[in-house]
Formats: C-alpha cells, structure tokens, sequence
C-alpha cells in the first residue's frame, strides 16, 4: 500500500515533463505511487512518461480522453490506492520532502482535510508581474483562520502544492467541470462546508509560468469567471453570517467594480449603495464617500478594490469606524 498517490495529468509537455517526474521520484518519502495520466498529448510527453515509468514502477500511466485538466485529475485520483491524494502539475518541481512533510502534518492532525505549502514563482518577476504579487499574497496565507478569512480575496491555495485525504474528497466531491476556475471551486465549496485547510510554512514546490499555462490562455481562469463562482459561495457565506441579509454595501464604485458586485444580486444579494472616494461618478444608485460611512449596526461592507497597495488603509479606516472582518465587514477582491 503506498502512503500516498501523486496524480500528475499532462498534455503536450516535452518540455516540463521529465523534470517534474523526477522531483517525484527524489522526494524522500519513497514509498508512493505516480498516476500519470495521459490527456491526449500529440507531443512526445507521453514517450517521456513510458520512459519513466519503465525506470520506476512507482509511476503508472492511464488515459483520459474527455479533454481538461479537471476529468484528468478525476481519473487519477479514482485509481489513487493510497487515502492520500497530492496534486502535481506537469510543468512544476515539487522539492524533495514535500510529500514527507505534508503527510506529516496531516498525521499529526487529523481534523485537517488538506495542506499546502509555500511556493517558489518559477517565471520571470518583471514581466509576470501580476502572477509575482498573487504569489506573495499566496504565501502570507498559512494558518486555517488566514486561509479561511481570505478565501473570497482570490484562491487562497496553489492547487499543485496540495495534498488531501481521500476521504475528504469521496465526502465533499471532487473537481467539477465547469465554466470556472475548478480549483478555486473546490477549495471554496470544501471551506464552505467545514474542511480545514492549512499550509506547511516552507516552500516545497516550485510554480513555473509558462506561456501555455491554462490560467494565463483559458476563459474558466479569467476575472469574470473568477468572480461568477466567488459571488456563488460569497452569498451563501452572507445568508449565513451576515445579520443584515440579504443587504450589502460595496467598497469600489467603477464600472468594473460594479459589474463584478452585481453578479451577487443573480444570487438574490441586494446592494444598498456604493462607497468611493469619487462622488463625481454617474452610476444611477446610491454613492457615499469613505469618509461617510454608515453606522456599523446597519451596514455590511464587502470591499471590492483589488488593489493590494491601499487595502491595508481600508481595512484600518474600517476598523477605526467600527468595521471589522467577519463581523460586519468582509474583502471580497
């Protein structure tokens, strides 16, 4: 019986390939199994995997021939032996004593479905600028309560880094396909419905960019689909917790901040008005200057600015008027 089955899906990567089968094969837990699983590569990917798999019968490859990372995870993960689950991507490194620490903590404790870990980013700071700042965000995030807080900001897990127990996933349902990002909708659906989640604080994988990375080319992964599952779960979150429900007021009063806030109403959450430093915009409804905040015993705030440099001064401004995360107030971007 192995301690734990690595899924490791590919498609057209000759490049990557090898490298990451082998960060695999020198994790200092050795006794796993690799399910490789073949989503219709055209290139030499999965020559590559034969080869590999012929040196280390630790590695076996199976075939998926539904297109999409989502139904190749799935196939991996239903002849995983193992009742631990890690996830690989084909173009990443994992470090070599990823797989020992993981199942470590998850040992040592047993009312946590998943872990994580740290990530290094593989790809270029300067021209991936954007991808560079997500990862640092990523990584302050470590404990339940930070991962948990935070969710609804953007996918608080790098989905390669993972590890769950099997059961966790037989309970709460694997990854759905779908028009939407499918990791961040499983992390979300399972810390909606009690999963703890936390992260090794080391870096044990190694995220690389590259040009075909699905995040970077495919429509789930773009900000609109983002936010359509985000607003999702925010509403279920906000029928539960929020004592004003179904009313909200929204941080961020742009065209495209407003957009993105009015798919919660498909979701039956009605905003009471927007909340700006500029008064000056023309959006038809209600517009209060920060300055002017409602009374915190009548409002709920979700904040909407994405950006990272000014949401440490909104939350203080927040709290300094009686707003606080969770209670009465929560970021949403």
């Amino acid at each position: 019986m192995p301690e734990v089955s690595v899924v490791l899906p590919f498609y057209n990567a000759e490049d990557t390939l090898s490298a990451a089968m082998e960060s695999i094969s020198n994790q200092t837990l050795q006794n796993f199994e690799c399910i490789l699983v073949n989503n219709n590569a055209t290139d030499r990917s999965l020559r590559y995997a034969e080869l590999h798999a012929a040196k280390d019968n630790r590695f076996r490859i199976y075939h998926e021939a539904r297109q999409g990372v989502t139904y190749a995870t799935n196939t991996g993960s239903s002849y995983a032996k193992s009742p631990y689950v890690a996830r690989m991507d084909a173009d990443d490194i994992a470090l070599p004593t990823k797989l020992e620490k993981q199942l470590d903590f998850l040992g040592q404790h047993p009312d946590y479905g998943a872990v994580g870990s740290l990530v290094k980013f593989g790809g270029d700071a300067h021209e991936a600028a954007g991808i560079k700042r997500f990862v640092d965000w990523n990584n302050s995030l470590v404990s339940y309560d930070d991962i948990l807080a935070n969710r609804f900001v953007e996918s608080p897990i790098v989905n390669p880094t993972a590890m769950w127990r099997k059961s966790v996933e037989q309970e709460m349902g694997s990854f759905r396909h779908g028009d939407f990002p499918e990791d961040y909708e499983l992390w979300l659906r399972w810390l909606q419905n009690g999963v703890k989640i936390a992260k090794i604080p080391e870096v044990l994988l190694i995220w690389n960019d590259p040009p075909g990375r699905l995040t970077r080319n495919d429509e789930r992964y773009s900000f609109d689909a983002f936010y359509r599952i985000k607003a999702y779960y925010l509403s279920l979150w906000l029928k539960r917790h929020n004592a004003l429900h179904p009313c909200v007021y929204i941080w961020g009063a742009s065209r495209r901040i407003r957009k993105r806030a009015q798919m919660l109403q498909e979701h039956e959450i009605q905003i009471k008005g927007y909340i700006d430093i500029n008064l000056r915009r023309k959006i038809g409804e209600k517009l209060i200057h920060y300055h002017d905040l409602p009374n915190p015993d009548e409002a709920f705030i979700l904040v909407y600015m994405p950006h990272h440099d000014i949401k440490k001064e909104i939350k203080q401004h927040l709290n300094s008027n009686g707003f606080f995360e969770g209670f009465n107030c929560l970021f949403a971007a």
